[in-house]
């Protein structure tokens, strides 16, 4: 009897977490004009290997970089709202933390258009060349 208890407070913590995850997902798109943008992205992505009937490891690579470039993106803006909840006005520490992070998005969002040209641009040329 216990047992069967235990196992029902478990779900229904799973249950929460994932609640309280997807509250955190719909702040971002709410809140975030970068993680938006990035999202919007994401859609073209996905809609061009759709249109080019991309590869099953194209895309497994693509949604490896659209999870990368939209977790990355959470982690800055986690870190951003930390900043500003521990020093509210400018700090020259707080500022070098903001743009480091920043950075990292960037790099991520950087490797990430490369995958993308090194794949599409293939599909790009035959398409192109198949309508001259």
């Amino acid at each position: 009897m216990f047992i069967v208890k235990e196992k029902k407070r478990v779900k229904i913590s799973q249950m929460k977490s994932f609640a309280v995850a997807f509250q955190g997902i719909w702040t971002l798109i709410r809140n975030e004009r970068n993680f938006r943008f990035h999202l919007l992205v994401a859609v073209a992505v996905i809609t061009a290997g759709f249109f080019f009937n991309v590869e099953k490891t194209e895309w497994l690579t693509i949604f490896l970089c659209i999870g990368l470039v939209l977790s990355m993106e959470t982690l800055n803006t986690s870190i951003e709202y930390i900043c500003d909840l521990i020093s509210p006005e400018h700090h020259p520490v707080v500022k070098k933390i903001k743009d480091v992070s920043a950075a990292a998005v960037l790099l991520v969002s950087i490797i990430a258009v490369i995958v993308g040209c090194i794949i599409f641009i293939p599909y790009l040329l035959d398409f192109f060349i198949s309508q001259s």
